[in-house]
């Protein structure tokens, strides 16, 4: 039995958390919201030339590459890098773009209005990151040191997620008056020690507290 041409394989699986199909490309500020998702969020590929159906069409333009360097180089911030090959489907032109996970994240890029975000990749579609997820992004990236002291408040708070999760940002903010600032810092500081786990869906995040490990207390 012949083998399924490699593109051809991608293309089965149907877009999803590391694979996007574009048939053009011909606005590099979106497409930079793409490639600062991948970057942020394990990384993934683009196919050029692919309609989101699955259905071959081939690039129309060489400028489609020069397009998504643009994109890299000048929309997104920092920079984002890409590895690119070029297939043969049927006698049409498909590129694949490859974005590794990236080191220096989080990217941002400009979102419809021009301002610069940090975007992350959630099953199909490119979502812009949470307050919470960009300071824990920050914390890990920082080199100060990180305490957590377990106060009887921050004991309550553990309390209420473990009575009543899944909980969101916003259901912790208005029932212990905290603002916003203070309860994304918390909730990051949380997470960087283990101690709640999130949960990410299109309606935003969700947060559980994590049991422990066998032989912890």
């Amino acid at each position: 039995m012949k083998k399924r041409h490699y593109i051809k394989e991608l293309i089965a699986r149907g877009e999803g958390a590391h694979l996007d199909f574009k048939f053009e490309i011909s606005d590099a500020a979106k497409i930079a919201r793409s490639l600062v998702a991948f970057a942020n969020t394990n990384g993934g590929k683009l196919l050029i030339g692919v309609k989101d159906n699955g259905v071959v069409r081939g690039i129309r333009s060489e400028e489609e590459y020069y397009m998504i360097e643009n994109a890299a180089q000048n929309y997104c911030r920092p920079q984002v890098k890409f590895t690119s090959k070029e297939w043969n489907i049927d006698g049409k032109k498909v590129l694949e773009i490859d974005i590794p996970f990236s080191s220096s994240y989080p990217h941002k890029a400009p979102d419809p209005s021009g301002k610069y975000k940090a975007y992350m990749r959630y099953e199909d579609q490119n979502i812009l990151a949470d307050g919470v997820l960009l300071k824990v992004w920050n914390k890990e990236k920082s080199k100060d040191d990180i305490q957590l002291v377990f106060t009887d408040d921050l004991k309550a708070i553990l309390n209420y997620i473990e009575q009543n999760e899944p909980v969101t940002t916003t259901d912790i903010r208005h029932h212990f008056k905290l603002s916003k600032f203070k309860t994304e810092h918390l909730l990051s500081d949380l997470i960087i020690f283990d101690v709640i786990k999130i949960d990410l869906t299109d309606a935003g995040l969700f947060f559980y507290l994590k049991e422990p490990a066998d032989g912890q207390i």
